[in-house]
């Protein structure tokens, strides 16, 4: 990994696509950190606002257990250290532009979705 690019949090509960995207964001050479759902994702964001750390992007899958995307980018635009991040929504969710929009989002990925875009989405953010 290198120190060029602030991290990657990649929020999603699907424990493979997390994983693989995770690997494959890895081998481009990125640092990622990746939760399993919002509540887990606040507490890495928060954690790396206390070291001083900030991610270059937050990919934000909508729909998952304990605390879905919704919540979890509510509670970030309440939160000054965490209101200026930015969020790329990644869901299936039927609309996604919409969804994204609504929530402040600076862009989004409609799962399922291409490896290029993916990396193309990191390539402009971090």
């Amino acid at each position: 990994m290198t120190d060029v690019h602030a991290p990657i949090v990649l929020v999603e509960d699907d424990a493979d696509i997390r994983e693989d995207l995770t690997e494959l964001l890895r081998a481009e050479r990125y640092e990622v950190v990746a939760a399993a759902n919002g509540r887990e994702a606040l507490d890495v964001l928060r954690a790396l606002h206390a070291n001083g750390r900030t991610p270059c992007v937050v990919f934000l899958d909508l729909m998952m257990p304990v605390m879905d995307g919704w919540t979890m980018r509510r509670e970030m635009l309440a939160d000054p250290a965490l209101s200026d991040l930015t969020v790329l929504v990644v869901s299936g969710a039927a609309d996604v532009p919409g969804e994204a929009r609504a929530r402040g989002a600076a862009g989004y990925l409609v799962k399922p979705f291409q490896w290029k875009e993916l990396v193309d989405a990191v390539r402009r953010h971090c």
